[in-house]
């Protein structure tokens, strides 16, 4: 079981507060897209042997901004050099791609799964984030979306803009559950160097939210989708129990990956890799028989402590006979008191063969994991 993630570098307009790779100059959309398919073909020997790929994953950049016929062209590719056996096809899209026509033709192509950047549902902050929609096309495309089919549909929201008080993330998470898409996505607004936040962060126009303010929002998170009978199955994803997004729940269970388009991350079970993060870069190499793609290597010490990392991330936590048979009895005897502190603060359960976050510990999740490392 493996999946693929395509990277598709395009967006109509820099949001700004994103620091991903990609461009809004759409010349070499085509280009692009004939590099991606080369390069899929170049690297089908990059999983382990005999992997079937059950998840394709479209993100950006915004993927919606290709045609139908483009996105079909990577398809036919991948369908040419892997074996599928697919659960689930998802696209990232931006509410004002999502006419009836291009839902239509994104079921047409067996795209089932729909990854919709609403970010909030409040004009001002849309607009300070220069996004591209407006809240009345986010609650429209949701509608659409539903009505053309998908069964599958996730939001993602921010939280953590700085404001006098919480209300208009209340108001945020109120519009959301009401919507009751069947996953949302929910990350902190976090500020990024050289992106239009960040730099005016530095000249003093921008003062981001204390971290106990989104500390405060992110636990009003949690009650609100807990309420809502969303289960965080993720530390940044909240899913009824039917939804949760499939490719992104494998990146957390340590299952392999490739990663095909500029600036795309790939992992084989034991290493990890990348592709350049320059457009025309990525088109000449491919265009010269040459693969854009650098390893990193990982010792075993890197893959324990990034299963760690990720494990300790999801609801199913850190399987501790994967780390005595990777490190011996000796890992828990010397992490016997450091496990007993967290304990008894409450930021760890061991539950059966597994370390779980608590919901407390959830706000500290990688310094926690961190203290766990080897």
């Amino acid at each position: 079981m493996a999946g693929i993630y395509i990277h598709i570098p395009f967006c109509k307009q820099a949001c700004h507060y994103c620091d991903f790779h990609f461009s809004t100059n759409l010349t070499k959309t085509q280009e692009m897209v004939d590099a991606i398919t080369l390069e899929i073909e170049k690297r089908k020997e990059y999983l382990p042997k005999n992997s079937i790929i059950n998840t394709i994953y479209f993100g950006g950049g915004t993927p919606s901004l290709l045609s139908t016929k483009q996105l079909e062209q990577i398809l036919v590719a991948i369908s040419n050099h892997f074996i599928l056996d697919l659960e689930e096809l998802t696209i990232e899209t931006n509410p004002d791609d999502l006419k009836k026509e291009k839902l239509k033709e994104l079921r047409s192509i067996g795209i089932d799964r729909l990854s919709i950047g609403i970010q909030s549902f409040d004009a001002h902050i849309l607009k300070y984030y220069n996004r591209a929609h407006n809240a009345e096309e986010s609650l429209q495309a949701i509608d659409l979306a539903k009505n053309a089919g998908f069964e599958k549909l996730s939001i993602d929201l921010i939280y953590g803009f700085p404001s006098e008080s919480h209300q208009l993330w209340e108001k945020d998470l109120a519009i959301a559950i009401e919507q009751d898409p069947g996953h949302i996505s929910s990350y902190c607004l976090t500020v990024e160097p050289k992106t239009a936040l960040g730099n005016w962060a530095e000249k003093g126009k921008f003062k981001p939210a204390s971290e106990d303010f989104a500390a405060d929002q992110f636990e009003m998170l949690q009650e609100s989708m807990e309420k809502a009978n969303y289960i965080q199955y993720e530390i940044s994803n909240f899913g009824k129990s039917d939804q949760f997004a499939i490719h992104n729940k494998n990146y957390w269970l340590n299952i392999p990956y490739l990663g095909i388009g500029p600036s795309a991350h790939s992992y084989d079970g034991k290493e990890r890799g990348f592709n350049i993060a320059n457009n025309s870069k990525y088109i000449n190499a491919l265009k010269t028989e040459s693969i854009p793609f650098t390893v990193e290597p990982m010792s075993s010490e890197d893959l324990v402590n990034e299963y760690i990392l990720t494990s300790l991330r999801t609801i199913w936590g850190t399987d501790i006979e994967f780390l005595k048979n990777r490190l011996g009895d000796s890992y828990l005897t010397d992490k016997a008191n450091l496990l007993s502190q967290l304990q008894s603060e409450l930021l760890l359960e061991i539950k059966g063969n597994h370390f779980l976050l608590t919901k407390k510990g959830k706000l500290l999740a990688d310094s926690i994991a961190a203290s766990l490392f080897i």
